[in-house]
């Protein structure tokens, strides 16, 4: 009931705000226009195709009857139909070109071709405002919303390859927990924050609000890689900033637009683990290699009634996957969106609904599901008003609500618990014996000695029901006061910023049982009980959790040209935020945190050919001591575009290559996130400590312990960056964009190493100690080429290559150069050199002694690296790529002809490792379960051989073989087919007979098609996260209309 409120007051408040706008639509959208009664003699019905500049069809562009209410709206080929009078004028329209009159006396047929308003007109999203895209020397890039658009409810599963600068994986396809990593132009610090600042509506978000944005909202999408870009938000903006600006009214008739997708998901790939039969073999095996005199554990009878498949419930052959999860999942996605108004007030509405669901099974008996089952509700609300032809006020609501259903643990923790099942211990759920036929709880299988788990059973215990909303109101005041001085503007904005969740778990206790007796000559057995459980759920355990943020900006923004050859830009801005926690905890945690600055920037160009820029800014944070609280974070930039010079113009190149501008920046951005708040005052927690005195240490006196010990000296983590690039267009035809960057990082907080204990200090010491160095290149190339006859095709390409590495780091003194961090990469990983399998008891005893437990044949052989007869911490090098990947790359192309349309889009990644957690795979440890690979390929006495995925089979935990090392070590290296689309827009012909439907396209999407890697135990891009809740490959259908 309460959230159904919840949601009636939302919809109430956009229904009121939409009603305030219609006054101001009614009178501006009137037509008095006076008409001549046109004969029938006069009348004629016209075709027309709108391309532009290159001959590519302009789908979406507008042609209207000069003076009158009709018009079209053209189609995926560009192409309109409308009936005239030989008289008439047409008004043709769209966005970023010159608008068009055209007179249809004597014709029939029309091709209207579009010219650019031109780069000087265009406009980009920058910090805290727009520029000129011709006199942007910033590194900025933007990702158009249509490509953003894919089969997900999770918009971060989108970006990667998309966008020249941003390294993107993801780990999980966790419904609600699949957000992809992304980070800008690498990781650069081994700091406490590593990723981008996140911006809607240049509100500071979190990457899973980010994630929860509806593509079909989103107006402007920027990725900002450098220092001129990102200083204005000093202290946030040391690791890049992304920026997503949702759309606004626009004046005009209402416009409605409805999109309906549904899909159907399904994972991309599985682990596989071995049959019964092979399991228990195996078994017998591995317990042979340990123990040579010792009983097998399956008997004969035992293997050959499983392989005979006798009954099940005395010989389970259990595949965990299959019986506890699906084979695949319906999901659906709704998006209806409403905009217009005049020249008093325009607004936009927007309403989504996601559902989402995983594919773990229900069991029938509960009351109650424990599959994933998310619902999420978007509702976005902007009204925008003329107050004065001076003054205009933005409101906006931007509300996010999701209710959660799912099992009582993580659903990754789900799919792992399949490795600790064991396939033919016990069935999953036992059909009643005699004794049990009447009880009404579920017979959950186990163990005889119940040590053992039974995956099943934990999966369907209990459940989660949760609800979570978030909200963010914002109001924008903007003054024009070219009454002081033409161009100037004063902008006020205020927002902020709601979050409330609340989670419930209940769970019962499951009734466990194993084989008593078994008559096999009847086929009858008995059963024992062997825990005790409980039908009833708990009592409800709820977690609550809430957070405010508050945000104000007030500025002066100046823009102006002056005689037409000098372009003036400036802004002075204060901001402030502040954040609010509710939940339990320490003071630390209840009192407000603030961040405040002082910001200005401002530029100039000369005939578009001359670009500088420079921005400052002052910023303060809570975190340090006053003497260091305040930080001052400077930028300068420029930029030659050499393509406006006279003598380029006039000679033949510019023909050749209409646009080449070079440009460089510098600039300091700060970061204040360190992980915890006042880093100038010492923690201190009373009564958790004390003292011991006496001969016999037995007088105890409590007393208190120093979680941190205070430092005035503790300041902003520095980030020094450097930017040179080079834009160029060849031939009208092809964009192309190369980009070189460099940063050092230094001020990087740390914990200090290897201080002396007669310092007497009991906390460990943070300060300024790191520092990283980075940089690479990226870059982009854009194809595209159309033809009248409606055919088009475009291409893009970008490549990011961003290493970083750790020069200064505080650490031991090593006696081995290879033990330190410095000089190698910030997720680089060590681990011991495996040379190969001991052959025999001769080749262990002659070889350094590995002290990790009885050492056998076939077990891993490591190498001494410092030579000096035993494998320890000091052999242990630097091997592979970094963790997260230095190259990130994406490849895709469009094609469309007579309404068809086809685009495909490939993503890949490489200089990136992982390792196998061999610990977690480690077969029949506690009689868990197998991979198929290790069953297909170990070392055993009748296969002695040294390279095989897995040494000797062991019922123990051999450590020695589950050491980090280069046989565990794995190239992360993937080339995926993201995702692939086939459309069809319906001719305007079809559509003018419904008298209503403006546009209409259906189209069939999928994502995760295929990929080409050098792995096969599970999907390569999850890393060493393989056994979790695996990517999803998504077929969905989707129509999309506008009215």
């Amino acid at each position: 009931m309460r959230k159904t409120l919840y949601y009636g007051f939302v919809l109430l408040l956009c229904s009121v705000m939409l009603a305030s706008a219609m006054p101001a639509m009614a009178t501006d959208l009137e037509v008095s226009v006076p008409m001549e009664e046109d004969s029938q003699q006069d009348k004629k019905h016209i075709v027309g195709q709108v391309i532009d500049e290159n001959g590519y069809p302009l789908p979406g562009a507008t042609a209207l009857i000069k003076g009158r209410p009709n018009g079209a709206i053209t189609d995926n080929e560009g192409r309109f139909e409308l009936n005239v009078s030989e008289r008439d004028v047409l008004v043709v329209s769209y966005l970023g070109y010159v608008e068009q009159e055209v007179d249809v006396r004597g014709k029939t047929s029309l091709t209207i071709k579009m010219e650019p308003l031109g780069e000087i007109e265009e406009v980009v999203v920058t910090a805290f405002g727009q520029q000129k895209k011709e006199s942007i020397v910033a590194s900025i890039e933007t990702i158009s919303p249509k490509d953003l658009r894919v089969p997900s409810s999770n918009l971060t599963t989108a970006l990667a390859g998309r966008v020249a600068g941003l390294i993107s994986y993801q780990r999980s396809g966790e419904p609600g927990k699949d957000n992809a990593e992304f980070f800008i132009r690498g990781v650069t610090t081994f700091g406490y924050a590593q990723s981008p600042m996140i911006l809607l509506d240049g509100f500071e978000v979190s990457a899973n609000e980010l994630a929860q944005v509806d593509p079909d909202n989103i107006e402007n999408f920027s990725i900002m890689k450098d220092a001129t870009a990102a200083a204005l938000y000093g202290s946030k903006g040391a690791n890049g900033v992304i920026s997503v600006t949702t759309k606004m009214g626009r004046e005009g008739k209402l416009s409605i637009s409805f999109r309906h997708e549904s899909r159907f998901s399904m994972p991309t790939m599985l682990p596989e683990t071995i049959d019964g039969v092979s399991y228990m073999k195996l078994y017998n095996q591995a317990l042979h290699n340990d123990t040579p005199l010792a009983p097998p554990r399956y008997s004969t009878d035992k293997i050959n009634g499983t392989a005979a498949g006798l009954n099940p419930m005395i010989y389970p052959n259990i595949d965990w996957y299959d019986a506890m999860f699906e084979k695949f999942t319906y999901n659906s996605h709704y998006a209806l969106n409403a905009s217009g108004g005049g020249k008093i007030a325009r607004y936009y509405m927007a309403v989504a609904w996601d559902r989402d669901t995983g594919i773990l099974k229900d069991n029938d008996i509960n009351n109650f599901r424990n599959n994933i089952d998310i619902n999420r509700y978007n509702i976005l609300a902007k009204i925008n008003v003329n107050l004065t032809n001076t003054t205009r006020l933005d409101l906006s609501l931007n509300s996010i609500f999701q209710d959660y259903q799912g099992p009582l643990d993580e659903a990754t923790a789900v799919f792992n618990s399949v490795m600790a099942g064991n396939p033919v211990e016990f069935p999953m759920v036992w059909r009643p014996d005699e004794k049990y036929q009447y009880v009404r709880h579920v017979l959950f299988g186990i163990d005889s000695d119940a040590s053992m788990i039974n995956p099943y059973a934990s999966m369907v215990r209990g459940y989660r029901d949760g609800f979570a909303s978030n909200i963010i109101t914002q109001a924008t005041l903007e003054q024009d006061l070219h009454a002081l001085t033409k161009g100037l503007i004063f902008r006020a904005k205020f927002s902020i910023g709601a979050e409330g969740s609340n989670m419930t778990s209940r769970a019962y206790a499951p009734f466990y049982y194993t084989l008593k007796e078994y008559d096999k000559l009847n086929d009858v057995y008995t059963l024992n009980l062997m825990r005790e459980g409980n039908e009833a759920l708990s009592d409800p355990s709820q977690a609550r959790s809430t957070f405010y943020r508050t945000y104000y900006e007030f500025g002066l923004h100046y823009n102006r040209t002056f005689n037409d050859a000098h372009d003036v830009t400036a802004q002075v801005i204060y901001t402030m935020d502040e954040d609010r926690n509710s939940n339990d905890g320490p003071i630390t945690v209840s009192l407000p945190a603030r961040n405040q600055g002082i910001r200005g920037r401002a530029t100039y160009a000369y005939k578009g050919r001359y670009m500088v820029e420079a921005s400052l800014t002052y910023n303060g944070s809570e975190k340090f001591h006053k003497s260091k609280r305040w930080g001052l974070f400077p930028a300068v930039a420029a930029g030659y575009m050499i393509s406006n010079e006279k003598f380029w113009q006039d000679g033949g190149i510019s023909r050749i290559i209409p646009k080449l501008k070079f440009k460089y920046s510098w600039g300091r951005v700060g970061n204040d996130a360190m992980g915890d708040r006042f880093l100038f005052l010492s923690n201190i927690s009373l009564g958790g400590g004390g003292y011991i005195f006496g001969n016999n240490f037995d007088n105890g006196l409590g007393g208190f312990v120093i979680g941190r010990d205070a430092n005035n000296d503790i300041q902003w983590e520095i980030s020094e960056k450097q930017n040179i690039g080079v834009e160029m267009n060849i031939a009208n035809m092809i964009d192309l964009q190369v980009e070189y960057f460099h940063e050092y990082r230094s001020k990087i907080y740390m914990e200090r190493q290897n201080l002396p204990p007669s310092m007497g200090l009991t906390a460990a010491v943070f300060g300024n100690l790191g520092e990283v160095e980075s940089g690479g290149i990226d870059g982009s190339i854009d194809i595209k080429k159309g033809w009248a006859n409606g055919l088009f095709i475009q291409g893009r390409f970008n490549f990011t290559y961003a290493g970083a590495e750790i020069r200064v780091a505080p650490e031991p003194m090593y006696d081995y150069p290879w033990r330190s961090r410095v000089g190698h990469p910030v997720n680089q990983t060590w681990g011991y050199v495996a040379e190969r399998l001991f052959i025999d008891q001769s080749d262990i005893d002659n070889s350094p002694s590995q002290t990790w437990g009885v050492v056998r044949p076939g077990d891993i052989k490591y190498q001494d690296i410092n030579g000096d007869g035993a494998i320890t911490e000091d052999d242990m090098v630097p091997m592979g790529y970094p963790t997260s990947p230095e190259i990130n790359y994406g490849v895709g192309f469009s094609i469309g002809y007579k309404g068809f349309d086809l685009s495909a889009f490939a993503q890949g990644q490489d200089l990136v490792s992982f390792y196998i957690d061999a610990s977690g795979v480690a077969p029949f440890v506690g009689r868990r379960n197998t991979l198929s690979v290790v069953a297909d390929n170990h070392w055993s006495v009748d296969n002695p051989i040294s390279e095989t995925f897995w040494p000797r089979l062991s019922t123990q935990n051999n450590a020695n073989n589950t050491q980090r090392s280069s046989w565990w070590l794995r190239n992360g290296r993937i080339f995926r087919l993201k995702t692939l689309e086939l459309g069809y827009t319906f001719p305007q012909k079809w559509l003018k007979k419904t008298g209503f439907i403006e546009s209409a396209r259906i189209y069939f999407s999928s994502s995760n098609l295929f990929k080409i890697d050098d792995f096969e135990e599970w999907d390569i891009e999850m890393g060493a996260n393989g056994l979790g809740y695996p990517l999803q490959r998504v077929f969905s259908v989707g129509v999309h209309m506008t009215f």
